[in-house]
């Protein structure tokens, strides 16, 4: 069913008016993802994506490609490299890095890069698959 080094991957472009849909939906309204007069005096100089936004992307690829559907998060765990610009384009993979058969449990490496193939997200996931 599943192999140690198979992948799957998703891209998307974070919009304006993805971020802000994020914004509330979560109730992060942090004006670092925004206000663009605030953002300039932020570290990175401009407004960024919330990080849990980008890792969004992990979860298309592990409830439709990599386990699929019936796919049930045990853990993640996300380490945030880089920040997500509007309108950059986010690529996220997952690769199987470990299979419990018996016990229909997976693990995979999560990553995401932007369009510059900078990795601005990893991390593992731990998923029970049907």
């Amino acid at each position: 069913m599943f192999e140690i080094g198979q992948k799957a991957q998703l891209s998307k472009t974070f919009t304006d008016a993805d971020i802000r849909t994020f914004a509330e939906l979560s109730g992060d309204t942090n004006p670092v993802h925004l206000d663009d007069e605030f953002a300039k005096s932020s570290l990175f100089g401009r407004r960024i994506a919330h990080g849990l936004l980008t890792a969004s992307l992990l979860s298309g690829i592990l409830g439709t490609k990599i386990p699929g559907t019936g796919a049930i998060y045990l853990g993640q765990t996300i380490k945030f490299l880089h920040p997500v610009f509007v309108d950059d384009t986010i690529t996220a993979e997952v690769e199987v890095i470990g299979l419990k058969e018996e016990k229909k449990i997976i693990t995979v490496r999560t990553t995401c890069t932007n369009q510059d193939g900078k990795a601005v997200l990893e991390g593992e996931a731990v998923l029970k698959y049907a």
